[in-house]
C-alpha cells in the first residue's frame, strides 16, 4: 500500500468515526483527559469526579448513549448535578445557611448591575422561556427597576418563574439584607455570594463542552437577555438567538469565579 493511500485510508476512517455515536465507557475514558478551561485545577478535578459518577450511574441502568449526550449538550447533566452537590450541602446544615436572609420579596440579587444576569444552559433557558411565556407583554421587572431582571413581577418583586429559576438563582445566598441593598445600589459590601454547587455546576457544562467537541454544541446563554426575549414575546428560537453567548464566554465566566 502506497504512502498516499495508507493515509487516505486512515483520513476515511477519521471521518467515518467522527459521525458515530460514542458510547458512555468512551466517554469516561475521555473525560480523564478533559478540561475545564478557565477553572482552577482543583475545581476542575472535582467536577471531572462527579460528572464521571454521574456517567458511571447511567452507564450502570444502560441509559442510551444519545440520551446521555442529549444531557450533556443541553446543560441538564450540569443543572442536575448541581441540585444534587446543592441538596448535598444542605443536608449537612452549614451554619451559613440557618444565617441566610433571603426571603420573598427581596430582589436585591435581581437588580442586574453587572454583565448579563449570569450564565444558564439551554435546557435551563428552555425552561424559562417557558415559564414567562404566560406573562408576555405584562409589565416586569425593569417597571420597578431598570436594571432588575425581566422575570420579577414588579408589583411585589417575586419572581414569575421561580420553580424555573436557573442555577444561577438558586446557588445565591445572602445573610445580609443590608449588604445586598448597598450591593445593589452599587456599593461593596460582604454578606452575600454563591454557594459551592455553583462552582460544580460551571466545572460539568466546562467539561461536557471539551467532552463533546466537535460532537455536540455545548451552549450557554444570558439570564437577563433570555428573560428579556420572553416576556417581549419572542418565540423560543429567536429567544435563544438572541441570548446566546459567544462561546468565549463560558471559559470567561469560569475564569472569574476561579479568581474569587
Amino acid at each position: 500500500m502506497s504512502d498516499n493511500k495508507a493515509r487516505n485510508d486512515r483520513r476515511g476512517k477519521t471521518r467515518a468515526g467522527a459521525g458515530r455515536t460514542p458510547d458512555i465507557a468512551t466517554l469516561r475514558r475521555k473525560l480523564a483527559r478533559s478540561r475545564a478551561k478557565g477553572l482552577p485545577k482543583d475545581l476542575e478535578a472535582r467536577g471531572r469526579r462527579v460528572l464521571d459518577a454521574y456517567l458511571g450511574a447511567l452507564e450502570s441502568r444502560d441509559v442510551p448513549a444519545d440520551a446521555v449526550l442529549s444531557e450533556l449538550a443541553s446543560g441538564e447533566a450540569a443543572r442536575k448535578l448541581a441540585e444534587m452537590t446543592g441538596q448535598e450541602l444542605r443536608a449537612q446544615q452549614p451554619a451559613i445557611l440557618a444565617s441566610a436572609a433571603c426571603g420573598a420579596g427581596c430582589a436585591y440579587c435581581c437588580i442586574l448591575l453587572d454583565g448579563d444576569g449570569g450564565l444558564i444552559t439551554e435546557a435551563e433557558a428552555q425552561r424559562l422561556h417557558a415559564a414567562l411565556g404566560p406573562v408576555a407583554g405584562a409589565a416586569d421587572g425593569r417597571d420597578w427597576h431598570p436594571r432588575a431582571c425581566p422575570a420579577l413581577d414588579p408589583a411585589t418583586q417575586n419572581c414569575r418563574a421561580y420553580d424555573a429559576r436557573p442555577t444561577v438563582c438558586r446557588s445565591f445566598l445572602s445573610t445580609d439584607v443590608d449588604a445586598c441593598r448597598t450591593n445593589a445600589a452599587g456599593g461593596s459590601a460582604d454578606g452575600s455570594g454563591m454557594l459551592g454547587n455553583h462552582l460544580d455546576y460551571l466545572a460539568v457544562i466546562a467539561l461536557s463542552r471539551d467532552l463533546l467537541k466537535g460532537t455536540r454544541r455545548v451552549a450557554t446563554y444570558s439570564l437577563e437577555n433570555l428573560a428579556k426575549a420572553a416576556v417581549e414575546g419572542l418565540p423560543l428560537d429567536e429567544a435563544l438567538s438572541a441570548a446566546r453567548h459567544k462561546s468565549a464566554e463560558l471559559e470567561h465566566t469560569c475564569r472569574d469565579i476561579g479568581r474569587s
